[in-house]
C-alpha cells in the first residue's frame, strides 16, 4: 500500500509522539550536549540517549555488578548536572558511596537505601519513579516481568524521572517495556607509561536491546571526568547474540 504524503506525515508524527513517550526526544538545544557517550548515542532514535524512561542493566558475576554501577555513575555525572536528587536502592551492599566522587558526584545528593525483600525493593522503586523531586532512581532487583515494567514506564511518563534497574540472572530474562537493555563487562584498565597502580576504569559496553535502535558493542573507559571511547562500534558479539536469543 502506497501512502500519500499527507498520510506519511501523520504516521511520522505518531511515531515521533510514541518515541517521545518512551523517552526518545528529538535532538535539540536542550539535549545537544548528550551524556558524554559520543557515538554510542547515535544508535538511539533521533541520536538521543533516552531519559525519562527505564533502562535495564543485567549481570552474571559480582564484578559485572560493580562495572554496571561504575558505568551508571558516569551517566549520573551528566544527568545530575542540572540539579536534583538520586535514589539508589540496593540489596547487595556492593555500593561504596565515597567512590561517587570519582565520577564527579556529590554523595550527599544520593539517597542510599538498603533493602532485602524483592517486593519491598519493587515498591520503593515504583514510588521513587513517581516522585518529581528526584531525577534518577536506581534499584538492584532480581525479577521484573512485563506487567511490572509497564507500571514503572507509566510512572516515569508522568514524573519525568529516569530509572536504572540492575538485574542478575541474564539467562532467565523475559520481555519488558524498558527502553534499553545493557550488559557492562569490566576489562583490564590501561595504565599510562607502565606506571604502577590501578588505571582508569574500562568496560565492554553491550547494548543488547533498544527500541527502534541498533544493538551494538563498544569498549569505553572513564578518564579525566568523562567517558572515553577506546574502541569504535562493532557488531553485536557472541555474548550479545546468545542473550538476545535466550531472552526472545
Amino acid at each position: 500500500m502506497v501512502l500519500t504524503s499527507k498520510k506519511q506525515a501523520v504516521v511520522s508524527a505518531l511515531r515521533r509522539q510514541m518515541l517521545e513517550l518512551e523517552g526518545f526526544k528529538q535532538a535539540g538545544a536542550s539535549v545537544s550536549a548528550g551524556l558524554g557517550l559520543g557515538k554510542i548515542e547515535t544508535v538511539f532514535p533521533g541520536g538521543v540517549f533516552p531519559l525519562n524512561t527505564v533502562h535495564e542493566f543485567v549481570y552474571d558475576q559480582p564484578e559485572e555488578l560493580a562495572a554496571s554501577c561504575g558505568f551508571i555513575g558516569g551517566l549520573l555525572s551528566y544527568i545530575m548536572k542540572k540539579g536534583g536528587m538520586c535514589l539508589w536502592i540496593n540489596s547487595s551492599k556492593g555500593v561504596f558511596p565515597p567512590a561517587a566522587k570519582m565520577f564527579g558526584l556529590e554523595p550527599d545528593r544520593i539517597i542510599f537505601v538498603s533493602m532485602r525483600k524483592q517486593q519491598d525493593i519493587l515498591w520503593a522503586l515504583e514510588e521513587g519513579l513517581k516522585c518529581t523531586g528526584l531525577c534518577v532512581v536506581i534499584a538492584e532487583i532480581e525479577h521484573l516481568d512485563f506487567v511490572q515494567s509497564r507500571r514503572l514506564q507509566l510512572a516515569v511518563e508522568k514524573s519525568g524521572v529516569t530509572g536504572f534497574v540492575i538485574r542478575s540472572g541474564i539467562k532467565t530474562l523475559g520481555a519488558t517495556t524498558c527502553a534499553a537493555r545493557w550488559k557492562i563487562i569490566p576489562i583490564a584498565s590501561i595504565i599510562p607509561d607502565d606506571l604502577p597502580g590501578v588505571g582508569f576504569p574500562q568496560w565492554e559496553v553491550n547494548l543488547l536491546k533498544v527500541k527502534n535502535g541498533s544493538p551494538s558493542q563498544w569498549v569505553m573507559g572513564w578518564k579525566k571526568g568523562q567517558f572515553s571511547l577506546q574502541q569504535a562500534e562493532r557488531p553485536a558479539g557472541r555474548t550479545n547474540q546468545l542473550i538476545t536469543q535466550e531472552a526472545g
